[in-house]
């Protein structure tokens, strides 16, 4: 069937499969185990194996239904004027009414620019497209500036696509498959195919269907059995277990916790349902430039692609919107470190605003008055007048003491450190004294001391420990003004003309120039 995915690429973008696999085939093994409890306890463990971002706390903006910031909500502290401002912009995203609206994210290093755009992310949920970037990507990718602002771009626009499909949806009362060449024990890769039958049934009727080999072979991989409850794609042949029939709840069968009930279907076993799918225009892009299609999202470097190809696409999308078979879905486009961005994207990206097809704009940048790339001039936070001009700006400003303590608070619960309140308040008076982003680096250093001498919480003795044993900005600066005659490349011991390390002179007994 045309719905089956290929196993090849199951196991190469799977790679806890192999595991848990082997872990299933060891269980089975097992004399008297329940098999069924096993695999699902084992699929529950393996799928929480996730790693610890810097942001992985946050869950949205922490906002209520009057778009009021909760002081703590959602992983977010403080920042209550910033995220209120996001709050608005997000229900303008959400309206999908205005295009080409842009945002800047203004602030100090380590005040929460990213955490907003990350909490506006999870608020949107996953049908709106939401793509990121830094502004030094655009330069370290094999095209041209535009080509790279032109896929982003369109990566933050998707595309509701409405269709209907046939399905058929019942109960199964029986299977029946007939293995040719001997019973169930004998080898089946003969010329001989399987063959079988399945029985469904809803509340007013039930029907008999023949099974082929490939319907048989999807059955038993999903594990179909009597009492599931089951819908089957009649153009891809695809086969989804929706649960159990509520009428099997009281059965003594081995079942897991995470088993789900489900009511018998009513009506008729055929049924016509209308499927949306959102895909953004990019990906749209990608599989009618490339001659493997669809598989082409998987190669990674997508190239260039020809304006020919996009112009037909936004014709027949604009084809689908007047059927009333497809919506526009407009997204947000989150460039990081926007600074870095040279004139030319500036001026590309100030076309590309007017355009009917933008998403929103959010771009976050902690520079103050500096040269714009690519020129001699110097315009507030590395960006030109005129685009200012389009920008909706929110400010964030500095964490106070407090807000730095929940955020200690919230980042030791996310990482599973055990730490005392003593030791918590040392965090918080280096975040204020160094810098928020040192001091939460230092969360999990001190855990590992802490392990080290078999402790059961983190107590001050293992902040200060690693306190002495990273040092940050400040004191590394101070250390390199104390010691800075004893380094390479060193103008001041140059100069003076004594030291170990001091530059070579040239030939006509000068220091040599610095580059």
């Amino acid at each position: 069937s045309r719905g089956e995915s290929n196993p090849k690429a199951d196991f190469q973008h799977s790679p806890l499969l192999h595991s848990a696999l082997e872990s299933f085939a060891m269980a089975a093994d097992v004399p008297g185990g329940g098999q069924g409890d096993v695999k699902v306890s084992e699929v529950r463990d393996l799928t929480r194996i996730e790693r610890i971002g810097a942001h992985s706390h946050i869950r949205g903006l922490g906002l209520d239904d009057a778009l009021e910031a909760r002081n703590v909500s959602q992983g977010m502290v403080g920042q209550q004027d910033a995220r209120r401002g996001a709050g608005i912009i997000l229900n303008m995203i959400r309206e999908g009414q205005i295009a080409g609206r842009a945002v800047l994210l203004a602030g100090q290093p380590g005040t929460g620019k990213t955490a907003i755009a990350m909490g506006m992310a999870k608020a949107l949920g996953e049908e709106t497209p939401f793509a990121m970037m830094a502004g030094s990507e655009i330069f370290s990718l094999e095209m041209n500036k535009t080509e790279a602002l032109t896929q982003a771009f369109r990566k933050a626009i998707g595309v509701r696509i409405k269709e209907e499909t046939e399905i058929i949806e019942g109960e199964v009362v029986e299977v029946e498959i007939d293995r040719p060449g001997g019973g169930s024990g004998a080898s089946t890769s003969g010329s001989a195919a399987k063959t079988g039958k399945i029985t469904l049934k809803t509340t007013e009727m039930e029907t008999v269907y023949d099974l082929g080999a490939k319907m048989i072979e999807s059955l038993e991989k999903e594990r179909v059995q009597s009492g599931d409850v089951i819908t089957i794609d009649k153009a891809s042949g695809r086969i989804t277990k929706l649960g159990r029939s509520f009428v099997h709840a009281r059965d003594y069968d081995a079942m897991g916790a995470q088993t789900k009930f489900v009511q018998c279907p009513e009506g008729e076993l055929q049924k016509r349902k209308e499927v949306v799918h959102v895909v953004t225009l990019h990906e749209v892009d990608v599989i009618n430039s490339r001659s493997q299609g669809f598989l082409a999202l998987f190669a990674g470097d997508t190239g260039e692609i020809r304006s020919e190809v996009r112009e037909q696409i936004d014709g027949k999308v604009a084809e689908w919107r007047e059927e009333g078979k497809a919506e526009i879905v407009p997204g947000v486009l989150f460039i990081d470190e926007v600074h870095m961005l040279d004139i030319e994207c500036f001026s590309f990206l100030n076309r590309a605003l007017e355009n009917e097809m933008a998403p929103i704009l959010v771009v976050a940048t902690n520079r103050g008055i500096t040269k714009i790339r690519g020129t001699n001039y110097k315009s507030p936070h590395g960006i030109p007048i005129d685009l200012l001009d389009r920008l909706l700006i929110i400010s964030t400003k500095p964490y106070t003491e407090k807000e730095m303590r929940l955020i200690v608070d919230i980042r030791c619960e996310e990482e599973d450190v055990e730490m005392a309140d003593d030791a918590k308040e040392l965090l918080t008076k280096i975040g204020q004294e160094t810098s928020l982003r040192y001091a939460l680096h230092l969360i999990t250093s001190a855990s590992l001391v802490c392990k080290r001498r078999k402790g059961a919480e983190v107590e001050i003795e293992d902040v200060s420990k690693v306190y002495s044993l990273f040092m940050d900005v400040k004191r590394s600066t101070q250390f390199l003004v104390e010691y800075q005659s004893q380094f390479m490349y060193n103008e001041i011991g140059a100069i003076a003309g004594g030291g170990a390390y001091s530059i070579p002179s040239n030939a006509e007994g000068g220091a040599a120039p610095m580059e």
